[in-house]
């Protein structure tokens, strides 16, 4: 049958800020859905909330939803759907940690938040001159497309937004502030930090970049570029389709077809961007991992192997489950 008659696979990125207490126990009854329901991806769950992108068939990742929600914790998740022509993950995990993502520093996304801004309203507010308008993504995603006239705080994680703030917003705390990113769970926290120390008119993408691409025309767009993602499409364009962009699987920065043709270009190994800093050892390895990937793909095999992935994921989860990880 040809490939292009099959369905799509069917994508959803979902948060949620709530106050969790039993996350070893969370962490054994998602993955087992997950898998029950053979859904590929990765949950993180935290004390703070829940966090993930998960892909499979619209049926199931319908049913994995109507089970999340007869959980009154997660009333109001923040989903965004979108699809692939190929499944973008290998693998189903579910992670503890200590954040769903990662700012360094406790500040209150349940409650205080900006003011959140659809996608219809968005254009007028980054349009106003008087608006700072700040994409709080790292750099190398702002590398690959950006809202027109964006602040680009370059970043290399989101840890250094924090820091960055302190010392570039200080004296703005007046000024009108829009933020976004790629699904809007940054600005939950990014918002709430400015809010939290004074700024007084603080206003946020509502669904991110994604829902604003989903939403509005492109002859209106303010949008130049790709949107990265954090799964195997790497970026989208503008009618969320996979990109141009390829990954460099030592470094994980986006690559275009131009950057692959650059000498320090080597699949698997290195790029432009990371050759510099891996040494010949670390190298030889990249190369060797690559060499097993491609080994197992000839096989037609995940490399590792899922179902070992999968069992190891639920025995991990079992033993958090017993001992009361995290809550």
């Amino acid at each position: 049958m040809n490939s292009s008659l099959q369905p799509p696979i069917a994508i959803a990125a979902f948060y949620r800020f709530v106050r969790l207490a039993d996350l070893g126990v969370l962490q054994s009854q998602l993955l087992d859905h997950l898998l029950a329901l053979e859904l590929k991806g990765t949950v993180l769950v935290a004390q703070e909330g829940i966090n993930g992108t998960i892909a499979g068939d619209r049926a199931s990742i319908d049913e994995f939803f109507a089970a999340l929600l007869e959980d009154p914790r997660f009333a109001g998740v923040e989903v965004k759907h979108s699809h692939a022509a190929e499944m973008p993950f290998l693998r189903t995990k579910v992670k503890l940690k200590k954040e769903i993502v990662t700012l360094g520093i406790d500040v209150d996304a349940e409650h205080t938040t900006g003011t959140h801004v659809g996608p219809a309203e968005w254009n007028a507010l980054i349009d106003d001159p008087e608006v700072l308008v700040i994409d709080t993504r790292n750099a190398y995603e702002v590398g690959i497309g950006t809202f027109q006239g964006a602040l680009n705080p370059d970043t290399d994680s989101f840890r250094d937004f924090p820091a960055w703030a302190q010392e570039n917003l200080a004296g703005s705390e007046q000024r009108p502030i829009a933020m976004f990113c790629t699904g809007g769970i940054r600005c939950e926290k990014s918002t709430a930090l400015l809010m939290s120390r004074g700024f007084k008119h603080v206003y946020q993408l509502d669904g991110g970049i994604l829902n604003y691409l989903a939403e509005t025309d492109p002859e209106e767009s303010r949008w130049n570029g790709e949107c990265f993602v954090f799964d195997g499409r790497i970026s989208v364009d503008h009618a969320l389709a996979p990109g141009a962009f390829d990954q460099c699987h030592a470094c994980r920065r986006p690559v275009s077809a131009a950057d692959k043709a650059d000498p320090r270009y080597t699949e698997g190994v290195s790029c432009l961007h990371c050759f510099e800093a891996t040494s010949v050892e670390q190298k030889a390895g990249f190369a060797e991992r690559q060499q097993q990937m491609k080994l197992a793909e000839e096989r037609g095999q995940a490399h590792m192997g899922s179902e070992v992935d999968a069992s190891a994921q639920r025995n991990k989860a079992a033993k958090s489950a017993r001992h009361g990880v995290g809550s």
